[in-house]
């Protein structure tokens, strides 16, 4: 993990996370941030002048924890990831969306992303901060909010596994036609950055490929406490 993070990013063998994508549904990163880089985005949590918006969970009947959405300007470090993977998901949604049959294209470079976003009225930023406590999880959710939605987006794991928490299992379900939904639970280290679905992949079938429903949540976490990153790149009403 050395250099920039620019640097970090375009290391990563995309052509790997591309197949991982189109194959599992999903694909995880080696570490990309450093064990200092995710203490530093953790500790912001409790600095609430980085935040617009906090959510406790168990209010709402979400889970158990809460999480902290950023204002703009956001923070360089989550604002470095957002505009350094976008360009490569970017190719990747346009792939799905033709394998779809679909008409959507998605601009090469984020900021004509989120001009899109303007348009339709989505101003406020996405990006968040979830903290789990022991106990805590996350119920099968979709993170949608308006019109415009990126097909990707990323969880970035800020905690250590199996010595700041356990349990905690980043859960992904698809529900295919015609068929029981399957599950995967994720384990994962700090660092590792993990590439999912919003809210549909396509799945090859015998007549072509086919849109299939993905949720995601979190297992319980059984002791300790997990933080993590979310980077959405769609903006909300």
């Amino acid at each position: 993990m050395s250099g920039t993070l620019e640097k970090r990013i375009e290391a990563l063998d995309w052509q790997i996370l591309e197949d991982e994508l189109w194959e599992l549904g999903y694909a995880k990163t080696p570490p990309v941030l450093t064990p200092a880089e995710c203490h530093a985005l953790a500790g912001l949590y409790r600095q609430g002048e980085y935040f617009r918006k906090r959510v406790v969970m168990e209010r709402h009947g979400y889970g158990l924890g809460e999480y902290q959405y950023f204002s703009e300007p956001l923070p360089p470090l989550v604002h470095g990831l957002r505009t350094r993977f976008y360009p490569h998901l970017a190719l990747i949604a346009n792939r799905w969306m033709a394998a779809l049959g679909s008409t959507d294209c998605y601009p090469e470079d984020l900021e004509r992303f989120l001009e899109l976003c303007r348009t339709h009225g989505q101003l406020a930023s996405t990006p968040l901060l979830l903290h789990y406590p022991t106990g805590g999880y996350n119920c099968l959710h979709r993170d949608l909010y308006g019109d415009v939605a990126f097909p990707l987006q990323l969880t970035c794991f800020l905690s250590e596994h199996g010595e700041d928490y356990t349990g905690g299992a980043f859960i992904l379900v698809e529900q295919r036609p015609r068929a029981q939904s399957y599950g995967e639970s994720i384990i994962t280290e700090q660092g590792e950055i993990l590439i999912f679905p919003t809210q549909y992949r396509p799945v090859k079938g015998t007549r072509g490929y086919r849109k299939t429903s993905i949720r995601h949540g979190v297992s319980r976490v059984t002791a300790g406490s997990r933080d993590t990153l979310g980077v959405i790149f769609h903006n909300a009403k």
